[in-house]
């Protein structure tokens, strides 16, 4: 139903701090579809969804970001689940179909009671040398660049209420 959708975007918030709780595989598998259906430009869906759960390699994905951000803290919130958003960095919407990714990702991690946070740096990482080595060592071409990130798991603690809209956000002509 449609008012479930305006629903689900009014209702969405950015998470940041999680619970250890892992991520359920079924709750993390819709949510990854739901990814795939973002519109893209041309129909070419050229971004590519990485799910990384294990700690090992969350651990490594956390000191490249915080290294792109010059201090010693966890980009991710502590999120049991990251979810890096890649795409094609030879097509020329790559940036836009990414972040149609990433928003899929959000609502569907809200609509199955889960919370997510839109993370940077991701360009930044997958540029540099070492996040080209991850892409290697994950099967995947250098020609994919980093559009962003979700943090995704359970809240620890409630979730933040909406900031009142501003004034002008809607101009009609």
């Amino acid at each position: 139903m449609a008012s479930d959708l305006i629903d689900l975007i009014k209702t969405r918030r950015s998470v940041r701090s999680y619970k250890a709780d892992p991520v359920p595989q079924e709750l993390l598998d819709t949510v990854l579809e739901a990814g795939t259906y973002a519109p893209t430009g041309g129909g070419h869906q050229s971004p590519v969804i990485v799910a990384v759960t294990s700690p090992e390699t969350r651990e490594r994905l956390r000191a490249l970001n915080a290294a792109v951000m010059g201090k010693e803290t966890d980009p991710y919130y502590g999120a049991p689940a990251i979810v890096v958003v890649l795409a094609d960095g030879g097509r020329g919407t790559f940036v836009e179909d990414g972040s149609c990714v990433l928003e899929n990702l959000m609502l569907a991690a809200h609509a199955v009671g889960l919370s997510s946070c839109w993370i940077h740096r991701e360009r930044e990482i997958f540029d540099s040398e070492e996040g080209k080595a991850l892409l290697k060592e994950w099967g995947l071409p250098e020609a994919l660049r980093g559009v962003g990130a979700i943090a995704l798991g359970y809240a620890d603690g409630p979730e933040p209420a909406a900031a009142p809209r501003k004034e002008g956000y809607v101009v009609r002509v």
